[in-house]
């Protein structure tokens, strides 16, 4: 029988499948003359951490960026076949971008801190897009930052400047900023790659609970993270100079018997390099 890690479900339990929250199909996408993704197929299942592995330069920062659309910022880029949300397309006429990234946040690589206190960083996504009458405020930013196990450290010092967080807790302070607009689906950069282990350890924790409530694509270099927080799992691998979706599993099942050989590959390098 396959083991799984503790509070995951087994391979069994995704035979019933539901409704995707979001569906990647045929997903191909050009920077200039370079193609940088191919033909990617994905389907993510609501309120799971689905894990997206792969080598170095292989797409998987430019997948998440199609997401959310964050990639129309990049010059030069070009996006063929479909990004579905519940069904519809993001790249609609008329969907707006400002409106997709309020449902689809995004934590990324190194925290991202504004020049400004810590309560001005939490609350600057809903002052941005006036989401709340100002007399809501506080009462929002405190549930965020409960959201990202942070109030506890804060909670006596919100209107000092917030680069004076650790770094550890600017990334839980940059999850609150993201918690606070009430999003459905968290994409996640390689969130704990600048953290010390302790810091890793409280961003992995938070995935855990964040599940219950949203969606978390998680991209991670960190096999044994993986195992430890995503449910389920996409391998991208560059065949032909291109990334593609190469395989898709439960997670424990990707990573003890891949059936594709560039996967396979992939994880017995990645393997014998830790």
């Amino acid at each position: 029988m396959l083991e799984t890690s503790p509070g995951k479900p087994c391979c069994a339990a995704k035979e019933t499948i539901t409704p995707a929250v979001i569906e990647i199909r045929n997903l191909c996408v050009s920077i200039g003359a370079r193609t940088i993704l191919r033909d990617a197929n994905i389907a993510i299942q609501p309120r799971q951490v689905f894990g997206i592995i792969g080598p170095s330069g292989a797409g998987k920062s430019t997948l998440l960026k199609c997401i959310n659309r964050l990639i129309d910022l990049t010059p030069g880029a070009r996006v063929t076949g479909e990004v579905l949300l519940h069904g519809q397309s993001i790249y609609a006429a008329g969907v707006s971008a400002d409106d997709l990234r309020v449902r689809v946040g995004m934590l990324f690589q190194q925290p991202v801190i504004f020049p400004r206190s810590i309560y001005q960083n939490v609350i600057f996504g809903l002052r941005h897009l006036r989401m709340l009458p100002r007399r809501d405020l506080p009462l929002a930013a405190e549930m965020a930052l409960r959201g990202a196990a942070l109030w506890d450290e804060v909670k006596d010092r919100l209107h000092e400047p917030a680069h004076k967080l650790s770094v550890g807790q600017q990334q839980r302070l940059c999850l609150a900023r993201v918690l606070a607009t009430r999003p459905e689906i968290i994409l996640m950069d390689e969130p704990t790659s600048a953290l010390d282990p302790r810091s890793t350890d409280a961003i992995e924790r938070l995935l855990v609970q964040l599940k219950q409530r949203h969606t978390i694509v998680l991209v991670t270099h960190n096999l044994a993270q993986a195992r430890r927080v995503a449910d389920w799992l996409a391998c991208i691998c560059v065949q032909q100079n291109a990334g593609t979706v190469v395989e898709s599993a439960c997670c424990d099942h990707l990573l003890e018997n891949p059936t594709c050989a560039a996967a396979v590959e992939y994880l017995k390098h990645e393997s014998a390099s830790r």
